[in-house]
């Protein structure tokens, strides 16, 4: 198939003037709103109406009891966990060990707490209906505020467009989607090495790839001359593939002055990082720490994509929670933006799960069960960190006559 019939009237329409434009304007500025969906738009328009009276006329399904729905969603998320506790009274307590898929059998401690309907988003849960095609709005806003910041700007203006997503591989697939609808003249950068399904999620995109220099085996750290050089080179307006924290699979970061380096020269060659975010709060133990290379970005004033998984920090492997969110110039355009990622995942997978979205937001947007997660996350991060040290030791100790720095220098988990 040639690359014309790929893209379609996108290419026809925004390819002559792609350069030109980007140059003068925003990367969305053309976007414009995808017409409502026939079927879930009804939903959605339900679900946005303040009336009392209101009656929903698309697809809903048949609700149980609010008896049988708590006996429901506790079969289901205790579905893969060692062991859960149930008080019942004028709420549901449900105490769930996480097993991380760690030698050492790490558990976090997860407790969910369901005060009749305070809890469940709009009675989705209890009448087990489908999510919006955009997914969780509170798992949305908790994840714009775990990635921009508590009192971030561009969470106040709404200039973030974002959608949940089958977690990072499906926030990355949907932004490849997004990029080859939009920017089909674009390629992506990905680093040398990277995880692995990077490649495949681009490649079935039908986007051209490049790589860029990353890592330097020799000393087995990052190649920063070579990394710098390729942003350089790369034509103006490229996308980059950056991993926000715990690269992987070699477990080598920038420092902090360095992400202030790459951005600038990002800046200078208007290239668009998208940032692919598997490991917050699981690399140093601390989701601010693990954040900064994103903030950086922000400080600079770039637009940024971001990729967001809740696999590991949360143990939540099996549930498919993440977030894509593409940050955008002013509302009007973000509202844009996310009409045309929600309008992919309509034949992708038309809604996004549940059950993990409502573990996500419970969790953060309860001070008590955030910190309790916090102090669980910097435990998995520290074991990891304790083990690295240990064994670089016992090495040592064993009398071996290489370096084994880097083993203590790389980032968790790798």
């Amino acid at each position: 198939m040639s690359r014309g019939a790929v893209t379609g009237q996108h290419h026809r329409r925004w390819g002559p003037a792609l350069a030109a434009r980007r140059a003068m304007a925003s990367w969305f500025g053309h976007v414009e709103p995808a017409p409502k969906d026939p079927i879930l738009g009804v939903t959605e328009a339900f679900l946005a109406d303040p009336s009392p009276d209101k009656v929903n006329v698309g697809v809903v399904r048949l609700s149980l009891s609010l008896h049988l729905a708590y006996h429901a969603v506790s079969s289901l998320l205790i579905a893969g966990f060692l062991s859960c506790a149930f008080s019942f009274g004028s709420f549901v307590v449900v105490v769930l060990m996480l097993v991380c898929a760690y030698p050492s059998f790490i558990y976090v401690y997860i407790r969910i707490r369901m005060r009749s309907s305070h809890h469940l988003e709009d009675g989705i849960l209890q009448n087990r209906e489908y999510l919006p095609m955009g997914g969780s709005v509170k798992m949305i806003d908790e994840s714009l505020k775990l990635a921009y910041g508590e009192d971030s700007d561009f969470i106040k203006d709404k200039r973030t467009a974002a959608v949940q997503a089958l977690s990072g591989t499906g926030a990355c697939r949907l932004f490849a989607d997004f990029q080859k609808r939009f920017l089909p003249d674009t390629q992506i950068y990905i680093p040398t090495p990277t995880w692995a399904n990077h490649h495949n999620i681009w490649r079935d995109a039908h986007l051209p790839q490049r790589t860029f220099t990353y890592y330097h085996p020799e000393s087995r750290g990052l190649d920063f001359s070579g990394l710098m050089d390729d942003i350089k080179n790369a034509p103006d307006g490229s996308f980059f593939l950056l991993h926000a924290c715990a690269h992987n699979p070699t477990g080598v970061d920038p420092s902090e002055e360095q992400w202030r380096e790459i951005s600038h020269q990002f800046k200078v060659k208007k290239h668009f990082p998208f940032f692919d975010m598997a490991y917050q709060g699981f690399a140093s133990g601390d989701p601010e720490r693990d954040v900064k290379a994103i903030r950086i970005f922000l400080e600079d004033g770039h637009q940024v994509g971001c990729a967001q998984s809740y696999a590991k920090n949360m143990g939540l492997y099996g549930q498919r929670a993440g977030c894509l969110s593409v940050l955008c110039d002013d509302e009007m355009q973000a509202v844009a933006v996310k009409s045309q990622l929600q309008q992919l995942a309509r034949p992708m997978y038309s809604n996004p799960p549940l059950h993990g979205a409502l573990i996500v937001s419970t969790i953060l947007s309860d001070p008590e069960l955030k910190t309790l997660w916090l102090k669980e996350v910097k435990g998995m991060a520290d074991r990891i960190i304790g083990m690295r040290k240990a064994l670089k030791e016992n090495l040592e100790e064993l009398g071996s006559p290489l370096s084994w720095e880097h083993i203590t220098n790389q980032v968790n988990p790798q």
